[in-house]
This record gives C-alpha cells, structure tokens and sequence, in this order.
C-alpha cells in the first residue's frame, strides 16, 4: 500500500438564517362597519370571533393595531386579501405591512 496519508478539510457549517417577519397592521376608518371588519379578520386571518373583535376595537381605539406576523410573501398576500375584500364590498378597509424589528 502507499504511504501517502489524505487529510480532509473540515466542512463549513451552513448556518441557515430565520426568515425576516413582517407585521400585517389594521389601519382604523370612520366608515368601515366593525361587524365587517370582523368578518375579514375571521375569514382571512383565521381568527375567533372574540379576537377579531379584540383587533377591530384596539385598531378604533388607537388608530391601528398589529394583526398578525408573517414571513413576507404571506405577510403581503394577506393584506392584499383583506385590502381587496373591503374594495370589493366599497368600504376603506385598510391593512398595510410593515417590517417587524
């Protein structure tokens, strides 16, 4: 046999990064009816009724509140949704996203 030795080099650790999030925000109106900006919360956010109502009141009350987080594409998607179920019903409803820190 030969007397030739193979060293291996160490393989470099992938450290894969978590996705960055992004917070899905109800932004208040005065002309939205709450009961359908529970509906969308519900239908779309898959939330209870009693949650929808907790989002809807703290968006009246403050102006607007954290939805939900989401990777970016669902983050987006989800707001496009809620944005085009309250064009399509005529009403202001607004979500936006914004980067969570």
């Amino acid at each position: 046999m030969s007397d030739t030795t193979t060293a291996l080099k160490p393989r470099a650790k992938v450290a894969t990064e978590r996705p960055k999030l992004w917070k899905v925000i109800l932004l208040n109106d005065d002309f939205t009816p709450r009961e359908f900006v529970v509906g969308v919360l519900m239908g779309v956010f898959r939330m209870t009724e009693s949650e929808a109502l907790g989002v809807m009141l703290t968006a009246h009350r403050r102006g607007a509140c954290v939805v939900a987080v989401f990777t970016k594409e669902v983050a987006e998607e989800k707001c496009a949704q809620g944005n085009e179920a309250g064009r399509q019903a005529g009403y202001p409803l607004a979500f936006t996203t914004e980067r969570e820190e």
